[in-house]
């Protein structure tokens, strides 16, 4: 009996140094905290900050981390067989120097990016403002129909059945019976179609998400605020609409351009399914399309990051521009 009291008696001690050491350690850490404030922020938000860390572990393993070896890997020369090569800037000389397709690619990427990000962008965002304005059960059915398409696994395939080259394909059936032309066209195997075709099924693929995006953006304007608005002297909606609804849709606005931006550069796969892979004359060839070549068939990862990095790198000088632009709406 005697025994068991004295094991009691020091697990009662234990417990209670523990307890005494774990508050003077928080004390401690409390009087270091208060030295600077980001320490400080840190340790009043320390539940938060380690709630993230399983997220903030995953995307270090799934992003941040391909990103640098994919930089990396760019200043070497590596072919999935042999170890990688270090052999400086040569890579990216070569893409810049002694690689036409690549410029075509650019071309191409640059002409897709400039009409397709800013009308698709200005497009979604009237389509959403008009929508808006529309009863309940209207609006749910209409804004249902223009993001259908977005979900839609092979909605791309209806646009190869519109350029069809036969005499089946629409366009051509429309313009035969009208007498526009005598003969099929030969849409996605003639190289001054290609890239028409490709802006028009991207610009209307790139509507969907942006579109729901805007119209959730528009939904979460106070309609109090247009009230108080008029009372401080805004007379039209012009005005309520610069004044009041973009500057309160700003992170629904960035979420959209990110996006858009990154549908613009990322152009591939609709070339691809359109077009063929290489397309004529490489007519539809873009960078995404260059950098499948090199890493998907030929196997050059070396080569294939610096073509990602450069892709990379103009995502984010793009992404910081369009920052810029939207913190002057409203002002």
């Amino acid at each position: 009996m005697a025994d068991k009291v004295m094991v009691d008696n020091q697990a009662i001690k234990k417990r209670r140094s523990f307890r005494e050491w774990k508050e003077d350690t928080a004390r401690r850490l409390d009087i270091w905290s208060r030295k600077k404030p980001a320490r400080r922020k840190f340790w009043l938000n320390k539940t938060l900050y380690l709630m993230m860390i399983p997220y903030l572990a995953l995307f270090f393993l799934f992003t941040v981390l391909p990103v640098l070896m994919s930089f990396f890997l760019s200043f070497t020369y590596f072919n999935l067989l042999e170890a990688p090569k270090f052999i400086g800037w040569s890579n990216y000389l070569t893409l810049l120097l002694d690689d036409p397709i690549f410029i075509i690619a650019v071309q191409n990427t640059l002409i897709i990016a400039i009409i397709t990000g800013p009308l698709g962008y200005l497009i979604s965002f009237i389509l959403a403002w008009l929508i808006n304005e529309l009863p309940d059960k209207l609006r749910a059915f209409v804004t249902l129909i223009f993001y259908a398409p977005s979900i839609s696994g092979g909605a791309i395939t209806i646009w190869s059945l519109i350029f069809s080259s036969d005499i089946y394909g629409y366009a051509n059936a429309f313009l035969i019976k009208w007498g526009f032309i005598r003969e099929p066209i030969l849409w996605l195997q003639t190289e001054k179609y290609i890239l028409p075709i490709v802006i028009i099924v991207q610009l209307w693929m790139s509507l969907g998400v942006n579109f729901l995006t805007l119209i959730a953006g528009l939904k979460g304007v106070d309609r109090s605020q247009y009230e108080a608005a008029a009372v401080d002297g805004v007379k039209n909606r012009w005005q309520e609409l610069w004044y009041i609804t973009l500057p309160n849709m700003r992170p629904q606005l960035l979420f959209s351009a990110v996006l858009q931006i990154s549908s613009s550069l990322g152009v591939g796969a609709v070339t691809t399914t359109l077009a063929g892979f290489p397309s004529i004359n490489y007519a539809g060839h873009t960078i995404v399309n260059h950098l499948q070549d090199y890493g998907g068939q030929r196997f050059e990862m070396g080569y294939a990051s610096a073509i990602a990095t450069i892709l990379f790198v103009s995502a984010i000088v793009l992404n910081k521009l369009i920052r810029k632009i939207i913190g002057k709406v409203g002002s």
